[in-house]
């Protein structure tokens, strides 16, 4: 079993790289676009959805229908920790983005990783952002969960993601699930994953955030 769960993971990283790479070889040809990467777990590559359905597409529709020159770049990936994205992200900031949007922590709350390590990996994460664009805007988008791990786990949780906003001196999205989490109606039989409806509330959420940034 634990062979299986680490090729399947292979694989989908695989993919997202190869969809990534498609992108890049894509941005060479459009370098006048600028690049918005959403860089995050199965909340942003749409688990459930087809791409096009997706809170990131939706971002790119409202683009285009305002003739603005940017790309949207979906780098989701289900199942995705921050320790998982700290290993990936200097392959997807090849795209050099202009708006980092990074999207990840969720599962290390569900999981009840260590507060500390997922802390310390947001950080480092928005480092490197900068240490690659000096000029990209990041937005941190936080997350919250259910209070399964005891109150004091998910309270601190809940507040992570502000600390790290203030420490790193980013763009705070306080709950990317405003209005979506909790509603049965607005989510998939699971309970976590936003349905079509669901991304199209999140999508919203993130354009009025992004917006002041956009040229």
């Amino acid at each position: 079993m634990k062979f299986s769960k680490y090729f399947f993971r292979f694989i989908c990283s695989s993919l997202v790289c190869f969809g990534l790479l498609i992108s890049l070889s894509s941005a060479n040809i459009q370098d006048a676009k600028k690049r918005i990467v959403f860089f995050g777990d199965s909340i942003t590559a749409g688990y459930g959805l087809s791409p096009d359905q997706a809170f990131p597409a939706l971002i790119q529709q409202k683009l285009d229908s305002n003739d603005m020159a940017y790309e949207v770049i979906n780098a989701g990936l289900s199942g995705e920790t921050s320790a998982g994205g700290l290993g990936r992200i200097d392959w997807i900031l090849r795209s050099k983005p202009d708006i980092f949007i990074l999207e990840l922590g969720g599962n290390d709350g569900l999981r009840g990783l260590s507060l500390a390590e997922t802390e310390k990996n947001l950080a480092e994460m928005v480092k490197r952002v900068r240490a690659k664009n000096p000029d990209a805007v990041v937005i941190l988008a936080g997350m919250q969960i259910p209070p399964n791990l005891g109150q004091d786990y998910t309270e601190r949780f809940k507040h992570l993601f502000a600390k790290v906003a203030k420490s790193s001196k980013t763009e705070l999205i306080p709950f990317l699930l405003e209005n979506v989490g909790g509603y049965p109606e607005l989510n998939l039989s699971d309970g976590i994953h936003p349905n079509e409806k669901g991304h199209r509330i999140v999508a919203e959420t993130v354009w009025n955030d992004i917006k002041k940034y956009l040229d």
